[in-house]
C-alpha cells in the first residue's frame, strides 16, 4: 500500500501543520512525527522551516522514502505501539491521518506514551473526526475509528495533556491540539 499512498497523498493539511509548530514550538524544535510516512508532504515542510523531525512509521518501504527525502532525519521502521523513540523527549509531537487507523486500546495507548515522550509545556497535534465515528479505510481496507472529541479530551486528560482546541484543515480534516501540564 506503501506506493498507492505516496501517489495519492497531496498537501491537504500542510499549513494547517506549519501554522500549528510555528505557534506552538520553539524555533529549531524536535518533533516526533508518528506515522510519517514518506515524509511527504508535511515532515519536508516542516524540516524546511528549521524543525527537527524524528520519524516512526511499520512501512519498510515508507520510511525507506523518508530517508531519501530527509536525510539526517532520523527515522525508525517501528509501529508507534511498540517504538523505542518514545523513550527520548520532544517539544512537540504529530500522528496526521494515523491515529483512528488503530484499535481504540492501542489509540488510548498511545496517547499514553506521546504525553510521555513531550517535555512539561510539549505540544500534540493529531487528526481524528470531531465525531464518534467508524468506518472501513478506503487504502488499507482497515477499520478505522474515531473515538470522538469529547472522549479524546477525556482519555487526553488521563494522560495529562489537555486538549486546547480543535480545526479543521482546508479538506475538511479535523485536527486537535494539546499541551502536557508543565
Amino acid at each position: 500500500m506503501a506506493d498507492a499512498f505516496m501517489a495519492v497523498r497531496s498537501g491537504v493539511g500542510t499549513a494547517l501543520v506549519r501554522a500549528w509548530a510555528a505557534r506552538r514550538l520553539p524555533p529549531g524544535a524536535a518533533i516526533l512525527d508518528i506515522g510519517c510516512g514518506s515524509g511527504m508532504p508535511i515532515a519536508a515542510a516542516l524540516v524546511a522551516d528549521g524543525f527537527t523531525i524524528w520519524g516512526i512509521d511499520p512501512s519498510p518501504r515508507m520510511i525507506a522514502a523518508f530517508r531519501r527525502r530527509l536525510p539526517g532525519m532520523p527515522a525508525a521502521c517501528e509501529p508507534a505501539q511498540a517504538s523505542d523513540v518514545f523513550g527520548r523527549r520532544f517539544e512537540g509531537a504529530i500522528a496526521v491521518g494515523v491515529l483512528f487507523l488503530l484499535r481504540p486500546a492501542d489509540q488510548l495507548a498511545l496517547l499514553r506514551r506521546v504525553a510521555g515522550a513531550l517535555v512539561p509545556g510539549g505540544h500534540f497535534l493529531f487528526s481524528a473526526p470531531r465525531a464518534r465515528a467508524a468506518w472501513t479505510d478506503s487504502l488499507t481496507g482497515g477499520a478505522s475509528v474515531s473515538l470522538g472529541v469529547e472522549a479524546y479530551a477525556v482519555h487526553l486528560a488521563d494522560a495529562g495533556l489537555r486538549l486546547l482546541r480543535s480545526e479543521r484543515d482546508e479538506g475538511g480534516n479535523d485536527y486537535h491540539e494539546t499541551i502536557r501540564a508543565a
